[in-house]
């Protein structure tokens, strides 16, 4: 980063397991950041078709029926619902990350995208470990994954939701240097007052603490839990008391650990704007820079496969050379 940067964090409700309805709102909440004058915008978690609630509500079987829809609703990397983003971002040269449900033969991938303010397609990653019941919707990603991109707002990198708390992935993301981060959560609305690990205190601080931690901006967008959620996931009074109205809690950090955006409240829909001066991260990196003047290479470091992992790989038979060929002894001068 050198010089100072205008983003913008989404506080919204998709259309619940509604692609084109979803998509048209995203679009039109990307063209509001940018009249905002922002030059990044970020979503939350599968904000497109929206996340699965079912699969915190009740068992496998009895949701079964949500999975069909969510797969036909669910994006590819290269389809037509991307190249819409993609002309939406060179439209408004905004910088846009998002989280969707990424279709890929027969699986489903928690994934984010990277789209330039150019409209170019610089990355899609998957998030690397599914939580707790997300693995029975979720396939995981490697080690490719762990991605922290140039571009000309800087280096710029995104993990979804509990990513923030595994330290080795921290860890990996501070050796790259990264400079703008995308926190991209759910609402934070599941089992309020049962499960204080999925509420609102813990997950906020764990955006504020990759802010300090790795010395970056940490941009965190989330969705809201409104009455269309309740009406898509909920059947019965228990499943409203456990996924919670509200749960939007988007947020915008300095990488030592300022607020640079007033919080919207929980039930409401909007955009938190904030500038990023690179000052703040001048200051915050003289104090502790975890893979740099603040680490200890000779007591312990990170090894990382950065490879992409594959079920099905050719088996590579290397030409034959006259070294594989024994020579048959000349019997005949016997």
């Amino acid at each position: 980063m050198h010089t100072t940067i205008r983003v913008a964090a989404v506080q919204a409700e998709p259309v619940w397991l509604d692609l084109e309805a979803s998509l048209e709102k995203f679009l039109d909440l990307v063209a509001q950041a940018a009249d905002g004058g922002a030059q990044l915008v970020g979503f939350g978690e599968t904000w497109l078709p929206g996340y699965p609630w079912w699969i915190w509500l009740d068992s496998p079987g009895a949701n079964m029926g949500f999975v069909p829809r969510y797969a036909e609703n669910s994006m590819t990397r290269d389809g037509a619902e991307m190249k819409r983003i993609q002309e939406a971002a060179a439209k408004h040269k905004i910088h846009v990350v998002f989280g969707f449900s990424e279709i890929s033969g027969g699986t489903l991938y928690l994934s984010q995208a990277f789209v330039s303010d150019a409209g170019e397609l610089i990355s899609v990653r998957r998030k690397l470990k599914p939580t707790h019941v997300e693995r029975s919707v979720f396939g995981e990603g490697d080690g490719s994954d762990i991605q922290v991109h140039d571009t000309d707002l800087g280096r710029l990198g995104a993990l979804c939701c509990w990513e923030h708390l595994q330290p080795l992935t921290k860890y990996a993301m501070a050796g790259l240097n990264e400079e703008i981060h995308v926190a991209s959560w759910p609402t934070f609305s599941i089992y309020r007052g049962q499960a204080i690990a999925l509420g609102p205190e813990v997950n906020i601080s764990a955006s504020l603490n990759y802010a300090v931690e790795t010395q970056s901006f940490v941009i965190a967008p989330t969705s809201v839990i409104g009455q269309a959620a309740h009406d898509t996931f909920c059947d019965t009074e228990t499943k409203r008391q456990l996924l919670a109205l509200g749960g939007g809690f988007a947020r915008i950090f300095g990488p030592e650990g300022s607020v640079l955006a007033e919080p919207l409240s929980e039930f409401e829909e909007g955009i938190l704007f904030a500038n990023l001066d690179p000052a703040l991260r001048a200051i915050a990196k003289s104090a502790a820079d975890p893979t740099g003047h603040y680490s200890r290479p000779d007591v312990y470091r990170l090894m990382i496969n950065h490879k992409s992992t594959h079920a099905v790989v050719e088996a590579f038979t290397p030409p034959a050379t006259d070294a594989d060929f024994e020579e048959v002894p000349d019997d005949s001068a016997s």
